[in-house]
């Protein structure tokens, strides 16, 4: 329990060494109030990549539904309309689940620091 209180983001579901190095990087200039505000802020953005792999694979009977939850509506009417590029583009976010949702963490993860750098 001990492990959690020092390093918040281990709690975090199916973090991985590389975000992990991110964050711990992108929060050292933070002060303590800011850091727990950014870890709020964050930990309600972010996208697990397990989560990431299951919309994935409900996307061959909802096409774009993985680009819909990363906030790529524009894919997400692309995959949608074209039956995620005739099944392709579903297969490859398969494969590709995980940067595709440290692709977004890291984009949250900058959006989050904005916010608690300006909170204080």
């Amino acid at each position: 329990m001990d492990m959690y209180q020092n390093n918040p983001y281990m709690a975090l579901s199916g973090i991985s060494a590389e975000e992990l190095g991110f964050l711990q990087q992108a929060t050292t200039e933070l002060n303590e109030t800011q850091q727990k505000y950014f870890f709020m802020i964050y930990s309600g953005k972010r996208k697990s990549p397990q989560d990431m792999l299951i919309f994935s694979a409900v996307g061959f009977c909802i096409p774009g539904l993985q680009r819909f939850v990363l906030g790529q509506i524009g894919m997400g009417i692309l995959y949608f309309f074209t039956a995620g590029l005739c099944f392709i583009g579903s297969i490859v976010d398969i494969v590709n689940h995980r940067s595709l949702a440290l692709e977004h963490n890291k984009k949250m993860a900058y959006e989050s620091y904005q916010l608690a750098k300006m909170s204080s």
